[in-house]
């Protein structure tokens, strides 16, 4: 736009403006990817519910590897925005519309009205409920160790762990979404995963990605079974090493706000 100042047409100074591209690191072109990958899950629940399932999970990886790239090479000021934005993608949306299609296929309009309805609005409020919690992440948790509610990661988790586990049938994924969609906005604080516990889960992550058949389901259920039991128990008990002195998790507090864990936001 240009400005004018008595009478005579100034063009602006551009100088001092940096490139859109310059504001971006390393780790923001990996969640940039995160969001790539759960615009791809949500289009293949067109394809079936296991190949979405299996990009929700990959976008789990990305986003800790987001979080690896902050701490090594420097976050920057539009990275925990970038990364909330990719998660509403990645663990809002795709999730829900796994669970979606997986209803509605199973109970159409005309013969389960009812059921129908529950396969659309529990969907809706699981994304609601998923921008809510990343919006109050992003301005009051970021930075910190611990974080209010269940993180979104960790409910698209369950969710695409589940349907890989076999576990797929219209009731569970429903019951699954409805379970963590109020989760995720209550005040129950979630200790950050210490750093090798997250290396475990990102190991059976991309064992439940890459393979398929019996060995498939099965790191799923590992998977599945490691997403629950901190779902459940990580607020009690997962606090005694938290808060033991020169634990793993003080390192926490030094990590970027926004890339600071996989089960973070």
């Amino acid at each position: 736009m240009e400005s004018h100042t008595a009478g005579a047409v100034v063009a602006p100074d551009m100088t001092d403006r940096p490139r859109f591209l310059s504001r971006l690191g390393v780790a923001d072109a990996v969640t940039a990817g995160n969001a790539a990958l759960g615009t791809l899950a949500a289009a293949a629940v067109a394809f079936g519910p296991t190949l979405a399932a299996r990009l929700v999970l990959l976008g789990a990886v990305a986003d800790g590897l987001d979080g690896v790239l902050a701490r090594r090479y420097g976050g920057t000021a539009v990275g925990p925005h970038l990364d909330s934005l990719a998660d509403v993608a990645s663990f809002g949306v795709a999730p829900a519309l796994i669970v979606a299609a997986t209803v509605t296929a199973a109970y159409p309009l005309d013969a389960a009205p009812l059921a129908f309805a529950a396969g659309l609005l529990v969907p809706a409020a699981y994304v609601a409920f998923a921008v809510i919690r990343l919006a109050v992440y992003t301005v009051e948790d970021e930075g910190a160790k611990t974080t209010h509610g269940v993180p979104t990661t960790l409910a698209a988790t369950v969710i695409a762990a589940s349907v890989l586990a076999g576990l797929d049938s219209p009731a569970v994924v429903l019951g699954l979404a409805a379970a963590s969609a109020p989760l995720m906005v209550t005040p129950v604080r979630y200790p950050d995963l210490h750093p090798q516990d997250a290396l475990v889960m990102g190991v059976v992550q991309a064992c439940a990605i890459s393979f398929t058949g019996m060995a498939g389901e099965s790191f799923a259920f590992a998977l599945l079974f490691l997403a629950l039991g901190y779902l459940v128990f990580g607020p009690r008990f997962y606090w005694r090493s938290v808060d033991e002195p020169g634990g793993s998790c003080d390192a926490a507090e030094e990590s970027p706000g926004g890339d600071d864990g996989e089960l973070g936001a």
